[in-house]
């Protein structure tokens, strides 16, 4: 009995004390509002269409294109001869006939007999015009009905990147060139019509949009630098948007990058995309990256351990104990039952009495931790003290002072009972 009068007094020591953590611990209720979570739920997806450019109606020529052109007497042996004709593997492009020739890079296009046409901007037809007049003013054909044809054999090409730390990227589709395998950390060289040089087009040759393993947001890094110094500088400033705190909601003073969300607070004013933003050209990169940060943390009487938050909707402190293993309003902790003892120290709670304090270590912009203190019996019936997890949040569940000191006393007197039962 000796052995139960101390247990009992130790009870009672403790009863009146608390840990450093329970002590210096913020009560839910007087935490202001810049230091919780934001709602992820109310964020809405924008348009995707915001992310493709629209179709023109008619297309441009540019360098790098390769026409077909058939002139009889000038590119054909004689006025009878027929045209070749070639058939794309693109299934997209249309049968061409005539000799290819290449739309230089000064935009001009290079014919028998005359001087260059410059034909940046002009359609097939306008082309097809011109050329016809230029023979026509140079005496070489006397008259205008010289059967001239000119199709588009080729349209010219923007090769970009696409690096994706997200591990639902598949296969890209035809057009794309699997430089890396299809998992995180992927890298896919996309080649992109001239007219089909936008986001969206991108992202569907290289795997979709991102997956839930990955941020919801696209970054476009411009491709040309104009040293060593300016490519540094793009990467530090790259570091710097990582780091900042609500960065998806933060645009980019620096033209050569182009941070896209895809999912907006509603309400809040949004940097509107310009074509400028999400046409891409040659050595243009796109990357989707990791959420391998976005964590929370478990201990104290709930299991040790990492788990990943959501990325779409939100987490609050009683789902985030319950994928710790823990079963709210009976204190025990899935794998506990039957281990005796009180937990301490990530076991698992079996107590007589279940603990019902919940502490939440929070981290602060400017580095520090504030913990904050939570009542479970209180949490359950009001929702306003469910806190949302944030990424890097420590939750740990701990008996106060009395529920430890009556789980002392209750246990000491029911090992007592036990071993009457024994001696008797």
């Amino acid at each position: 009995m000796k052995v139960s009068y101390a247990l009992l007094l130790l009870g009672c020591l403790v009863s009146g004390g608390c840990s450093l953590a329970q002590c210096k611990a913020v009560p839910v209720q007087r935490v202001p509002e810049w230091m919780l979570a934001r709602p992820r739920a109310l964020k809405e997806p924008i348009n995707l269409l915001s992310l493709r450019a629209d179709p023109p109606e008619l297309y441009m020529l540019g360098p790098r294109d390769i026409l077909g052109i058939f002139i009889p007497g000038a590119l054909g042996d004689d006025k009878e001869q027929l045209p070749p004709t070639h058939f794309p593997e693109d299934s997209t492009m249309a049968p061409s006939m005539g000799y290819p020739i290449p739309v230089r890079d000064d935009g001009t296009l290079v014919l028998p007999m005359i001087d260059p046409i410059k034909v940046t901007g002009m359609t097939l037809t306008q082309v097809e015009s011109e050329v016809r007049r230029r023979y026509i003013d140079s005496q070489i054909f006397a008259n205008d009905n010289v059967k001239i044809v000119v199709t588009l054999m080729r349209k010219r090409t923007n090769q970009v990147l696409v690096v994706r730390e997200d591990s639902g990227a598949a296969q890209p589709s035809a057009g794309g060139i699997l430089v890396g395998p299809a998992k995180r950390g992927s890298v896919f060289a996309v080649d992109l019509p001239a007219d089909e040089s936008d986001v969206m087009h991108a992202l569907a040759k290289s795997g979709g949009l991102p997956g839930l393993d990955a941020q919801n947001e696209v970054i476009i890094l411009r491709g040309k630098f104009a040293d060593a110094t300016h490519r540094e500088c793009l990467l530090q400033e790259m570091m710097r948007m990582n780091d900042y705190a609500g960065a998806q909601a933060w645009a980019s003073p620096n033209a050569d990058i182009v941070r896209i969300p895809l999912r907006a607070e509603p309400g809040m004013p949004q940097r509107k995309l310009s074509e400028d933003d999400i046409i891409l050209k040659t050595g243009d990169v796109i990357f989707i990256e990791t959420r391998e940060r976005e964590v929370f943390y478990t201990g104290g009487l709930l299991h040790g351990g990492e788990h990943p938050l959501p990325r779409d909707y939100d987490l609050d402190v009683l789902a985030a104990m319950s994928i710790a293993g823990h079963s709210a309003g009976t204190g025990v902790t899935s794998g506990s039952l039957g281990r005796g003892g009180f937990g301490g120290g990530g076991g698992g709670s079996s107590g007589i009495i279940p603990a019902t304090q919940i502490i939440v270590v929070r981290r602060l912009p400017n580095g520090g931790t504030v913990p904050i203190r939570i009542n479970l019996n209180t949490a359950i019936v009001n929702s306003s003290e469910r806190i949302l997890i944030q990424p890097g949040d420590y939750i740990m569940l701990q008996y106060t002072p009395a529920e430890l000191a009556a789980n002392i006393v209750l246990g000491n007197v029911s090992f007592n009972y036990f071993l009457n039962n024994i001696n008797n």
